[in-house]
């Protein structure tokens, strides 16, 4: 797998508050990433100049770096009619050479002088679908599994862009991240399922604590408010 490249950007407010069409109206996020050149310093919660708006929902350890297969823009382009570039979904590595069906919870790859290891695959919320003016965008990203991952950060450092990603260690090669997006949006009542994903030691505490949860109480939690937001 390559790292194509970097993006990073800090939250800010765009829109109107009196907007009439919900799509105008305000909103604040630090979804908006623009690449960089040259090196990076990675810290353990993320990259330098990097930040979100929602850390209760975005950021943190678990979710330090957001990762997007470059492969998936032209699939986008013929769907939607736009064209869609390196940031395009928020992420701060653009990479190339391994989709959701490749990638692992828990891979630990070595890429410039940081090492990280993923954690849980993306969950897109209503900011995405705002960006590009699509009501229904979030929620065809999480359908289609084309969501991206999550890495922590497991050594800190700098990296720069393009370089290679290698993988170190596989623990758990049979929770693929489309794999874990299969039972957190689509076989949602396989409660068997949940649990055995929730005791995988390198998945995210929050997917953990969901899907625990969910295989305890034998229900789902409602998402409409994460895909759909204000507008």
């Amino acid at each position: 797998m390559k790292l194509l490249s970097i993006q990073v950007g800090l939250p800010r407010t765009i829109g109107a508050a009196d907007a009439a069409d919900p799509m105008d109206r305000e909103w604040t996020s630090g979804f908006i990433k623009e690449p960089i050149l040259g090196s990076v310093e990675v810290t353990p919660t993320g990259l330098v100049g990097d930040g979100q708006s929602d850390l209760k929902k975005h950021g943190g350890p678990d979710k330090a770096i957001n990762a997007y297969p470059a492969e998936y823009f032209s699939i986008w382009r013929d769907e939607l009619g736009l064209e869609f570039s390196a940031g395009a979904f928020g992420e701060n590595f653009t990479t190339e050479g391994a989709l959701g069906s490749d990638v692992c919870i828990g891979d630990i790859y070595q890429v410039g002088g940081i090492v990280v290891q993923i954690t849980q695959p993306r969950q897109p919320c209503w900011k995405l679908a705002r960006r590009w003016r699509i009501k229904d965008l979030a929620a065809r990203v999480e359908q289609t599994g084309r969501t991206g991952w999550y890495f922590r950060v497991l050594q800190i450092g700098a990296v720069e862009a393009p370089a290679e990603l290698t993988l170190v260690e596989r623990p758990h090669p049979q929770w693929t991240v489309e794999e874990a997006n299969q039972i957190m949006h689509h076989r949602k009542t396989d409660w068997a399922a949940a649990a055995a994903l929730a005791a995988c030691p390198a998945l995210s505490a929050s997917w953990r604590t969901s899907l625990a949860l969910r295989a305890e109480l034998k229900t789902v939690a409602a998402t409409s408010a994460r895909l759909q937001g204000n507008g």
